[in-house]
């Protein structure tokens, strides 16, 4: 009989083995060394956290227009005169309380941003390994369609995308799939350049002995580019991930200020500001500078983080 007690403690041991790799690592010793990238870390969980638990941390629920209050709008932020609890921020022209909006549209800014680049990095790898390892047309295909897609300035690529899914959507869907847009419209540009990373990475590995020596024992080609050639050009495609989720959240909060993104019953931080920006003048400062601020911090700690990690993965620099 199997003794079930020793079970919990080999489940443990590898567990154990790996975190005690990671803390070995080049990688964690050039983490914990730059304070820098310590503090942008601290940064994004923070913000990512407290987006996340806004349901919980939220004094109101931004999307319920039940729960607006025409008589608190344009409350100013509470140690002003006439700001008043528990509106911290200050509230919008509609009575919704800023640091609710905030806490809400960054989380759907942040969902956006991660699954733009999860989609775009999955047709970029696909594509990259294609074009590397097969080469012919299937290459000058592949790389001609990205360099039209790279001769579009991306904004406008993205409003045409967006503008004309969200025309082709029914209207009882426009709303419910605006999401789903956005992630679209971003992830068919920003493909393109995971797919020329992957593509020269491939280029060099398919020339490889062991590569040649897995051909030679009959291994088909689709396990060859998945198992072997694959992770050994991932180093490059995570640098490049890591900066462009600051770039789709930009994209997606500019897509929103001109008014082809998330709706202003769904607001995300590019939404804020834009309605903000509208009453900048009247006096009402704090409803475009506070969502601004937010989108800023989120994105130079994301940008601060891409940065440590492309050097703390570059070679030459070690």
């Amino acid at each position: 009989m199997t003794d079930t007690r020793t079970q919990p403690e080999t489940t443990r041991a590898p567990l154990a083995a790996r975190l005690a790799r990671i803390a070995d690592s080049d990688l964690w010793w050039s983490f914990k060394s730059s304070k820098s990238a310590v503090g942008a870390a601290a940064v994004l969980a923070f913000v990512t956290v407290t987006a996340f638990l806004a349901p919980v941390l939220a004094p109101q629920n931004p999307y319920d227009l039940a729960a607006l209050e025409l008589w608190n709008a344009e409350l100013p932020p509470v140690w002003m005169q006439g700001g008043q609890m528990p509106f911290v921020l200050g509230t919008d022209v509609q009575g919704r309380d800023i640091l609710s909006g905030i806490l809400y549209g960054t989380r759907i800014s942040i969902f956006i941003g991660i699954a733009s680049v999860a989609v775009s990095l999955a047709i970029g790898l696909l594509a990259g390994l294609a074009a590397g390892y097969y080469g012919g047309w299937i290459d000058n295909v592949l790389m001609r369609i990205g360099d039209v897609l790279l001769s579009i300035p991306i904004i406008l690529a993205a409003i045409l995308v967006s503008s004309v899914a969200q025309a082709l959507l029914p209207p009882e869907l426009r709303e419910a799939g605006i999401a789903a847009v956005l992630v679209l419209a971003i992830a068919l540009y920003s493909w393109v350049q995971y797919a020329r990373v992957v593509r020269a990475q491939t280029m060099v590995e398919r020339r490889k002995e062991y590569v040649q020596a897995s051909r030679l024992v009959g291994t088909p080609g689709r396990r060859l580019m998945l198992k072997h050639i694959l992770p050994n050009t991932l180093t490059p495609v995570f640098v490049a991930a890591t900066l462009n989720f600051g770039l789709a959240i930009l994209i997606e909060a500019t897509l929103s200020f001109l008014g082809v993104g998330m709706p202003p019953n769904q607001p995300s931080l590019g939404t804020l500001i834009r309605v903000g920006n509208q009453y900048l003048f009247s006096g009402s400062w704090w409803i475009v500078l506070f969502p601004s601020v937010q989108l800023c911090i989120l994105v130079v700690a994301v940008n601060m983080l891409g940065d440590w990690l492309r050097d703390a993965l570059n070679p030459k620099l070690r």
